[in-house]
């Protein structure tokens, strides 16, 4: 887009800000077309038609979405469903934009359609230089692709499974919009390095402190002795000495930026983690 001629030339001017807590038009719109290109456009019928999968993702619009009678829906004239569906989104506010999409990609009954789509979204919000994108599919603010590559990797772990839990527990705290609970994401990232570390160690009861001291003296998996003190570090900051987490509890200035920190750094070391033990020889079992 910014080659066009209006843009080089400087008759039109580039987008230079992030867009946080809001939705210009332009992505507004462009949004509102992929929903019409991955979703609406299925429905081929001048009726809602039941043999597809947008009957069944009304139905749950209209009842766990839109939390209104399912019996209110014009099932037997797409055209009124689509421009409900339409005046909705281009009134309802920025948030609420973020809310729908993802609530459409998570109830719509092929995983295929849905997986493309949230790719398509995080390229247009990456254009649109939104700070916000699809990871983990929920909507986050992570506004650094290379964050965003880093939560994606270490949510493939399929081994040992609760640091996967973990993890997108963390990212479900830290991008709840209405209500995000930065304390215990922070928690949730932390006990996902504890997991897979007390794993390699084959010590499923280690705190976090006690399995990276371990790993340490055994000698098996290398971990620069600087990240193995950048993690006791950051343990300390989330536990006092006995290894309960309490020290969070006493700090009321936690926020997004923290928790951010946390879940991309957790992330991070457990991608690391899997690498080394690895190279180490050590096999989590399926």
């Amino acid at each position: 887009m910014s080659d066009l001629f209006s843009y080089r030339y400087g008759y039109k001017q580039v987008r230079s800000n992030m867009q946080i807590e809001s939705i210009d038009e332009s992505l507004r719109n462009c949004l509102w077309n992929l929903l019409d290109n991955y979703y609406w456009s299925k429905n081929e019928k001048a009726y809602l038609d039941r043999h597809t999968g947008l009957y069944l993702l009304m139905d749950r619009i209209w009842d766990e979405y839109f939390k209104v009678p399912t019996d209110t829906i014009p099932r037997s004239s797409w055209h009124h469903v689509y421009h409900e569906l339409r005046d909705y989104f281009f009134s309802c506010d920025w948030n609420e934009v973020y809310d729908f999409i993802q609530f459409v990609a998570d109830n719509f009954a092929y995983t295929s359609t849905n997986e493309e789509f949230m790719d398509e979204c995080n390229r247009i919000l990456k254009r649109e230089l939104a700070g916000y994108r699809f990871v983990g599919g929920k909507i986050a603010q992570i506004t650094a692709e290379e964050e965003i590559a880093e939560i994606e990797d270490a949510l493939k772990v399929s081994q040992p499974s609760g640091t996967v839990v973990h993890l997108k527990r963390a990212l479900e705290l830290l991008s709840d919009r209405k209500s995000p609970d930065y304390r215990n994401s922070i928690k949730e990232s932390i006990s996902a390095v504890e997991t897979i570390c007390a794993t390699i160690t084959d010590n499923p009861k280690a705190t976090l402190g006690d399995a990276l001291g371990k790993i340490r003296r055994q000698g098996k998996v290398s971990i620069h002795p600087s990240l193995n003190n950048a993690f006791n570090h950051l343990y300390g900051w989330t536990s006092d000495e006995d290894g309960i987490r309490h020290k969070l509890m006493d700090d009321p200035e936690l926020d997004f930026e923290d928790a951010k920190f946390m879940l991309v750094a957790c992330s991070a070391f457990v991608n690391y983690l899997k690498v080394k033990a690895s190279k180490a020889g050590i096999r989590f079992e399926s």
